[in-house]
């Protein structure tokens, strides 16, 4: 393959009237940098791969980078077959202005930091894009989006249609309305039945789970960025539920976690080491400061997933049996993660912040003429498959390819098939 950096200059704030026009091609106001990296395969001579089309692929999240190939495998060695691929570092991660606990205390005080990442969301995102494509000279352009870039697609659809000639979309379709409320009362419905499917799979890892709760209680035990490892944050790598080709290094994990030492057993620094690179959120903050703002139009998001915990009492880290969590973001995150203990008061201020604009217009999407495919996975532990069908059937044309061979990391899994089945889909408006 070959690859070429690209580095654009945009307004932090799109909207705002003095930045929403071009002056000789430079955007008003205050700008950030956003990075993008173009992947060409070297199958095309330098000539034929400037003649190709852009995909756009607009990654998960949110607060992840563009993923980094070292070259092409799956989904993108078929795409890159047709198509110049444009990886999107996103506002705020990797090479765009990144946003961490040593960068965004100076923007100042905790409300003008919370004023700031109000400009880190999916229309921001979109509006980089369509700037980007532009700068480009790109026609409308092929998007890809997975899981939070499926959320990113959906806000594209409803403000800049035109910019775009097909979307396709893994295990990313937003809801378009209601509260984060329905989006965790469906998920931790998924993941207590994926904890149920897990422990029939390795039946010894039950005791495993517990023993391990039961030594934390007794036992202080320290990841290796100097953070305490409670219950509750042992309960975090559950994150590996949420894929056919992770769920197998949960047991890897846990059959790692213990070993003897002259003062008994300890957690193993494997372990610790393992464990940390799972529920740490030093390299991607605004997953945590941002997660559940994605789901935030008109109303206050009030620390959701902590709220619906009251709902759902068996996830608590004092249930017997233990159950491993998912995707959500607790307050105490704030508190017990390092590297997130700096941006607790901005946390909560997005939390409370209750003047979300809208992500999605209805009406566009009900009009929609761009053709769209979206692969949903029957079991998705991360996008719940009743709300994503809802969507759906909310966007006009919109074709749905359900299945139950994967779960949300299926591009890892078998990328190529996906993406053939998705493009074949929008190219051939059939099924």
């Amino acid at each position: 393959m070959r690859t070429v950096e690209h580095y654009f200059t945009v307004p932090l704030d799109h909207f705002a009237s003095e930045d929403h026009a071009l002056a000789g091609g430079q955007p008003r106001g205050e700008t950030i940098t956003v990075f993008a990296r173009e992947y060409v395969s070297a199958a095309h001579s330098e000539e034929a791969a400037a003649r190709l089309p852009w995909l756009l692929f607009l990654q998960g999240g949110p607060g992840g980078r563009g993923n980094r190939w070292g070259s092409l495998g799956g989904w993108s060695k078929a795409a890159a077959q047709d198509f110049r691929i444009l990886m999107l570092d996103q506002r705020g991660t990797g090479l765009s202005s990144p946003i961490d606990r040593n960068t965004l205390p100076g923007r100042g005080s905790a409300a003008e930091q919370a004023a700031y990442l109000e400009h880190f969301r999916a229309d921001s995102i979109v509006a980089d894009a369509e700037l980007i494509r532009h700068a480009l000279e790109s026609p409308p352009w092929t998007i890809y989006g997975q899981s939070y870039g499926g959320f990113c697609a959906l806000t594209y659809l409803s403000f800049a249609p035109a910019g775009l000639r097909e979307v396709l979309v893994t295990g990313g379709l937003a809801p378009l309305t209601g509260s984060a409320d329905d989006v965790y009362r469906a998920t931790y419905q998924r993941v207590a039945a994926r904890n149920d499917e897990y422990f029939r799979w390795y039946p010894e890892d039950r005791n495993v789970v517990k023993r391990i709760a039961r030594h934390l209680r007794s036992t202080p035990e320290f990841l290796p960025d100097g953070g305490p490892l409670t219950v509750e944050r042992f309960q975090m790598a559950g994150a590996f539920l949420g894929g056919n080709t992770r769920v197998d290094s949960l047991h890897y994990l846990l059959e790692d976690a213990f070993v003897d030492t002259a003062a008994g057993p300890r957690l193993s620094d494997a372990f610790l080491e393992q464990l940390q690179g799972v529920i740490s959120r030093r390299s991607n903050p605004l997953y945590a400061l941002m997660h559940e703002s994605i789901y935030g139009q008109g109303q206050a998001t009030d620390w959701s997933a902590w709220r619906m915990l009251g709902e759902n009492p068996w996830f608590r880290p004092d249930a017997d049996p233990l159950l491993l969590t998912g995707e959500m973001v607790y307050p105490w995150y704030f508190e017990q993660d390092p590297a997130l203990r700096p941006l607790r008061e901005v946390a909560e201020l997005l939390a409370g912040k209750q003047d979300w604009k809208p992500l999605y217009d209805a009406r566009v999407l009900a009009r929609n003429t761009v053709p769209v495919a979206a692969a949903v996975y029957s079991d998705d532990i991360y996008v719940d498959r009743e709300l994503s069908l809802r969507t759906a059937a909310a966007v006009r044309g919109l074709q749905v390819w359900e299945t139950a061979d994967f779960h949300h990391d299926g591009i890892a899994d078998d990328g190529e098939r996906i993406f053939a089945r998705l493009l074949g889909m929008v190219r051939s408006g059939g099924r």
